[in-house]
């Protein structure tokens, strides 16, 4: 009667499965105290779970490596299409050419890029450059001598230039003749290219920014041998605070590409020339300017020269690429997958890789029959509303439980539910798991409140 009066709901409960037709287990009604948590929870503490086979997780793990691979094939689009914007745009962009007399300029792009090039002469003179098509490369054999004289007053900070193009074995000769009553000298100088002439422009006294930096005051003689085939400029500036008059004459000897077997001409009076580049082959095109200067007034041609790229070429590399970014994903994954299955068990299936919260129950032989009964009293917990002095009977059967799933253990889904959890009252387990959570976690899998007893359940 005393335990009786102290716990009466667990007593009823007790009572009415005293018989032994019906022998039904009893059960704790939690829902009052706490909402069931998600059944998710269970995966992070059952070790004895449903087993799902390692296939699935392969399967899992698919979407994962595509993922990768796609990410991969966008980089490597990404790449390809700023290689392809700065070739197009930036190697092969268009460019605006200014020629001197008797330039001779061979034009080389690499055909795997460039299709075509387009030729546009911008300034209307009377005689215009010519552009010629060639199988090969055409040889460099043709001397030419040139001269040109001119006469020109040079206030105070200013200076005249004049261009050349001068392929790689020329020669310029100029000789200077300045008048200046004050006895000023002059600044002469022979650039490379556009970049040396806008190095001294910014900063005319400084004389190792050029090719030929030279102080030239009365009569004299400056020679230059050229090395490399490009641009050049002559230039003369005053830098006194008088005007000065100066005298120069150019000559030179000029090397040039020889045009008797180009297959290709065209004359840019018609605005535009085109030609056609070969995929096979070693075709060059060349441009090549009249031996007297134009009568404009920068007194050099200005053509505009763009480049056509053979998009075949830029669309097989983006496809090209991203089958080989494919193909050594599709190697590597094939050869985890080997790998993977060379480490599987051959008995059974394979162990999931996560530490186990719990070891199997079958392997753990050390837990089999202990509880929490030894626990000192000054531990235990006020056990209201739950009889644990009923008295000992026959044990629940294995059998009589296998029509109903809700009623096996929720670990090891072998053996009944004949255990509850102290203090919460929680009732999911076998007897043997629920000894081996307490043991291994001490925590409650459904609610994780601290546990501090394990007591079986027994029907008679």
């Amino acid at each position: 009667m005393e335990e009786s009066d102290r716990n009466p709901s667990f007593s009823g409960d007790a009572s009415a499965s005293t018989s032994r037709d019906e022998e039904e287990v009893p059960v704790i009604d939690d829902d009052d105290r706490r909402p069931p948590l998600p059944f998710l929870e269970r995966n992070s503490v059952f070790h004895n779970a449903p087993y799902f086979p390692a296939a699935d997780n392969e399967e899992a793990v698919v979407p994962l490596t595509r993922d990768d691979t796609w990410s991969c094939v966008v980089v490597v689009l990404t790449f390809w299409f700023f290689v392809s914007m700065t070739l197009i745009l930036g190697v092969y962009g268009p460019s605006n050419l200014q020629l001197g007399p008797n330039s001779s300029i061979l034009i080389k792009p690499n055909p795997l890029f460039v299709e075509n090039i387009k030729v546009e002469e911008m300034d209307d003179a009377n005689t215009r450059p010519t552009v010629y098509g060639f199988y090969e490369n055409p040889s460099l054999d043709v001397l030419t001598i040139f001269s040109e004289a001119y006469k020109t007053s040079l206030p105070a900070n200013t200076n005249k230039q004049w261009i050349y193009y001068l392929n790689q074995g020329s020669q310029i000769n100029i000789s200077y003749s300045v008048n200046s009553s004050s006895s000023h000298s002059l600044v002469l100088i022979i650039a490379q290219g556009s970049e040396g002439l806008a190095q001294w422009l910014e900063d005319p006294s400084y004389p190792n920014t050029t090719l030929s930096w030279n102080v030239i005051h009365g009569n004299g003689t400056i020679s230059q041998d050229i090395g490399k085939s490009s641009s050049y400029y002559v230039a003369v500036g005053n830098l006194n605070s008088g005007v000065v008059q100066v005298r120069l004459d150019i000559k030179g000897r000029a090397l040039l590409y020889n045009t008797t077997g180009a297959y290709y001409e065209c004359n840019l009076r018609r605005k535009q020339c085109s030609m056609r580049f070969f995929l096979a082959g070693r075709n060059a095109a060349l441009l090549t300017s009249p031996p007297q200067r134009p009568g404009t007034a920068t007194s050099m041609w200005s053509v505009k020269l763009s480049y056509g790229p053979r998009w075949i070429t830029y669309l097989l590399g983006v496809g090209g690429m991203s089958f080989l970014i494919w193909l050594v994903f599709w190697y590597l994954n094939n050869m985890q997958s080997t790998r993977q299955e060379g480490t599987r068990d051959p008995v059974g299936p394979m162990e999931s890789q996560q530490t186990p919260l719990l070891s199997r129950k079958d392997d753990d032989l050390t837990s089999w029959g202990s509880s929490y009964d030894g626990l000192s009293q000054e531990d235990e917990y006020n056990e209201d509303g739950l009889d644990l002095t009923a008295p000992q009977g026959k044990q629940v059967k294995d059998g009589e439980y296998n029509s109903n799933i809700r009623r096996l253990c929720a670990i090891c889904f072998d053996a009944p539910r004949d255990c509850f959890f102290l203090p919460c009252g929680h009732y999911a387990s076998c007897f043997e798991c629920g000894t081996r959570i307490a043991e291994a976690a001490g925590t409650c899998p459904i609610c994780r409140r601290p546990m501090k007893k394990v007591r079986k359940i027994y029907s008679v």
